[in-house]
């Protein structure tokens, strides 16, 4: 049987990166403030030198370093004041020995300057005199041009997704406009007799409707733009329709349920008929999530993906794949892993890439993984657990002490 053929995790990643291309992303141009959690499409560099002059990093008085290496709180050292330097106002003097100047934080130096006194050490008296009681080191309490960001540094990386310390160093150097991903497409389809909405009671064989809402949560994490979701009975006609209008306005089509082979299993079917190519894989070789679907339709250049009904095997997929597939495409980097030990020994399906979810505990500077133990079904599984680890295909198991790392949700 076709079905029996899976992919590995690896082979499946390869396949959606193939057919794909570079067709899944484009780029748009946003200002900074519409920038926050949006992927960077192209390096920025900074175009000017950070700061652009001398700037005192406190309160205080700029000095020649030299003038003060005697001073002591028995014995200050005792200057002239020659003037002060107003906040975002060019410093129009230079020092001289013997002299200072008032500035403030993240004011200009005058020339002449190579350090500055904090004012909690100085005392002013007779007017053009000051006190000072405290040394202080050439570059002391100063920051450099450039010291900050010199032009032509890399200011951010294309594939970093920005946060707002970005955003700062952005208006820092006066760049207006960066160039961002655009939020990929989706569509989300639920199938199945039994779905009612969360808001009814279910009847004996109902239940309520859980991938729509946890798939478009998952979505919305991973940047996509949700295009719609509906909710289908176990219908072919009913499905194809869906999935024809989807695919004329989203980048990615997901249908849950209705994807391994049993009889009212028409995801494949119906990706088939729509689709050219169509499907290229039924089956990775991953638990839970076996009975996963993924094609393309090279006209309307929409992925499709069908994943189980189960929302643990949903959700595990959609992280594996989906997740995989955007950051690959827009070269952003994984979420890190946490290396753990394993609480217990758990078992592992043979030939299968095994996720297992787990809570996350910290000792002093060590963490321990608690596996989760529940079935596919049960959406507690995860809600319970922070994170996932992976025994790999080849695994008879892993053993309680083991060393594992932890993705985060």
């Amino acid at each position: 049987m076709e079905f029996l053929k899976v992919d590995s995790v690896d082979a499946a990643r390869q396949k959606l990166l193939d057919s794909v291309k570079a067709g899944l992303v484009s780029k748009e141009s946003v200002t900074p403030n519409q920038a926050l959690g949006r992927v960077a499409a192209e390096d920025v560099f900074a175009p000017e030198n950070i700061p652009a002059f001398r700037r005192s990093t406190v309160d205080g008085y700029a000095v020649l370093s030299a003038d003060t290496a005697a001073a002591g709180e028995s014995i200050p050292v005792f200057l002239t004041l020659a003037g002060r330097v107003e906040m975002g106002q060019p410093a129009n003097l230079t020092l001289v020995g013997g002299q200072c100047a008032e500035v403030f934080t993240g004011g200009m130096l005058p020339d002449g300057a190579n350090a500055v006194v904090m004012v909690e050490y100085t005392e002013e008296f007779g007017g053009q005199g000051l006190a000072i009681s405290q040394s202080v080191a050439h570059g002391e309490n100063v920051v450099l041009p450039g010291e900050d960001m010199k032009a032509g540094d890399l200011l951010l990386r294309k594939g970093k997704r920005i946060l707002p310390q970005d955003i700062g160093a952005l208006a820092a150097a006066g760049v207006n406009a960066v160039s961002v991903y655009a939020p990929t497409r989706a569509t989300i389809l639920s199938t199945g007799d039994e779905l009612v909405a969360p808001e009814q009671t279910p009847t004996p064989g109902q239940v309520r409707n859980i991938n729509t809402y946890a798939l478009s949560a998952l979505a919305k994490k991973h940047g996509l733009e949700l295009v719609s979701t509906s909710v289908l009975p176990d219908d072919q006609n009913a499905l194809e329709q869906a999935v024809r209008t989807a695919m004329q306005n989203s980048d990615i089509v997901i249908v849950s349920g209705g994807s391994s082979k049993g009889k009212k299993d028409m995801t494949r079917l119906v990706f088939d008929r729509l689709a050219v190519p169509g499907v290229y894989t039924h089956g990775i070789a991953i638990k839970p999530g076996k009975p996963t679907i993924l094609g393309y339709d090279d006209a309307s250049r929409t992925l499709l993906v069908g994943l189980p009904g189960h929302p643990v095997s949903a959700m595990m997929v959609f992280e594996l794949l989906i997740g995989w597939l955007l950051r690959e495409v827009m070269g952003a980097q994984p979420p890190p892993a946490i290396p753990a030990r394993i609480t217990c020994n758990v078992a592992s399906a043979p030939g299968k890439l095994t996720c297992w979810p787990c809570r996350l505990s910290r000792t002093g500077s060590k963490y321990t993984a608690e596996p989760v133990f529940g079935k596919s079904g049960m959406i507690t599984t995860l809600t319970q657990a922070d994170g996932y680890f992976i025994a790999p295909p080849d695994a008879e198991g892993l053993r309680e002490g083991g060393d594992v790392m932890v993705h985060l949700f």
